[in-house]
């Protein structure tokens, strides 16, 4: 997509961290902005922002792990416009916790939005792009954990594998309709995700949530920055774009050499341990 300008683009999660900074890159290359996310008060902020720049269109509470929302808020959608051209599924969050201590619950939440959200906006407008025979772009923001699986984070890990792989798939589907597709996999990025992070199986959760803060705030790597990698990815047609200094080292690493970045998981990984005072699972009896 070379013009980005008058076109329609849609970002869920929009209304902090990457989805904000990507709505606000997206309008100042002159596109016309869908927005929803579950935050009322940072759409509210953002609307006003945008309308500055560009031209918001929409923007509405949804919640992207529930589809009749998301059916709901197509329909709206395409009351307006047709078709969105650009869709950046961008919604996210994330548990810290391994497969013996994240609960089912941890699992429902986290795979509705990261994977299932992903699934919906895809199901739900890719259709209305590839009928409209104008082309467009979709963007998965996934992670560096889409391609690298580390410890103490199986839920986080298993959805960005899905979202990935979803990208890739995708790709080659819509290829034929002049529709072009990007995984974003940033790294160590500065937004509120942690926030909202569930931790599971470590003894002083807070201690934990804020060492990790720290890392990221350390790093100081804004979300803007992410923007800028969507935004160049949608013109390029880009396939896969890790970000960050980390995501591209670890890409590339896994390629040529799977067996150092396993190696270098179980280093992470034992390194956690003596780090955090982690809690063991309820030992079950067996019976026979």
């Amino acid at each position: 997509m070379r013009e980005i300008r008058g076109k329609v683009a849609l970002v869920t999660g929009a209304a902090s961290g990457i989805g904000r900074a990507t709505a606000l890159a997206l309008a100042q290359e002159g596109a016309r902005i869908i927005i929803c996310d579950v935050n009322d008060e940072g759409l509210s902020a953002l609307r006003t922002e945008l309308s500055a720049i560009s031209e918001c269109l929409l923007a509405e509470r949804v919640d992207v792990a529930d589809f009749e929302q998301m059916r709901a808020f197509a329909d709206r959608v395409h009351e307006l416009v047709p078709c969105v051209d650009i869709l950046v599924n961008n919604a996210g969050v994330a548990v810290i916790g391994d497969i013996l201590t994240t609960t089912m619950d941890d699992w429902k939440w986290l795979l509705g939005i990261n994977l299932w959200g992903t699934i919906h906006g895809c199901h739900l407008f890719a259709p209305k792009m590839a009928e409209h025979g104008h082309g467009g772009h979709i963007v998965n923001v996934s992670s560096m954990l889409g391609y690298v699986a580390t410890p103490f984070t199986t839920a986080y890990v298993t959805s960005k594998f899905g979202s990935f792989g979803l990208g890739l798939s995708m790709r080659a589907d819509l290829q034929p309709y002049g529709i072009g597709v990007s995984i974003i996999c940033p790294g160590v990025v500065k937004t509120n995700i942690l926030q909202a992070t569930r931790i599971r199986g470590v003894v002083e959760h807070e201690r934990a949530r804020d060492r990790v803060e720290k890392t990221y705030a350390k790093r100081n790597f804004g979300p803007e920055r992410v923007a800028r990698a969507i935004v160049r990815a949608i013109h390029r047609n880009q396939a896969i774009v890790p970000v960050t200094i980390e995501s591209r080292l670890l890409y590339y690493l896994n390629r040529l050499c799977p067996a150092a970045v396993r190696a270098l998981v179980g280093f992470s990984a034992e390194r956690l341990k003596g780090e955090l005072t982690l809690l063991h699972p309820p030992t079950q009896s067996r019976t026979r």
